[in-house]
């Protein structure tokens, strides 16, 4: 795979972070923990250790439980956006580190969690006025998130 491939998976899994922030560091994870993503040896190893990917599920589908919460705040808001680009970053180095050049893929995958966060809002805002619901929409929403991350770490298998 080619650097400027590894690099636009990087920015996609940096949207799937700004969609959900904990979806995508655990596909990542599991990525990492089965060989698919070399991190082995990087400052990015823990990503690929055993416990690592359970642990980033869990904290997943609790945050697509919470989600569904009234009193979840706006991605919007300063923590959990700084969360989501946090995320975006940490994931897009994971997945730059195959084009060696870890700091490439955090900045794409930055710029991808805030694409994600900013642009996945306005989607679900439209989404939920069309189904009259937003639930509805969150769902479809956490679908894309959950499709898209598997399909970007699969690109590495």
């Amino acid at each position: 795979m080619n650097s400027y491939t590894i690099y636009f998976l990087a920015l996609l899994i940096g949207v799937v972070a700004g969609l959900r922030t904990m979806t995508a560091p655990a596909a990542v994870s599991w990525a990492a923990h089965l060989g698919a993503l070399k991190v082995g040896g990087t400052w990015l190893a823990f990503m690929g250790y055993s416990a690592t990917p359970w642990i980033l599920t869990l904290a997943a589908i609790a945050e697509l439980i919470s989600d569904q919460l009234p009193t979840t705040p706006s991605r919007k808001t300063p923590v959990p956006f700084a969360a989501r680009v946090l995320s975006g970053g940490l994931c897009g180095s994971a997945v730059a580190i195959a084009a060696e050049s870890w700091a490439i893929g955090a900045a794409f995958g930055v710029i991808g969690a805030i694409v994600g966060t900013l642009g996945g809002f306005g989607f679900r805002f439209r989404l939920a006025q069309a189904f009259r619901r937003d639930r509805s929409a969150a769902f479809l929403e956490d679908a894309v998130a959950i499709v898209g991350a598997a399909l970007i770490v699969g690109a590495f298998a």
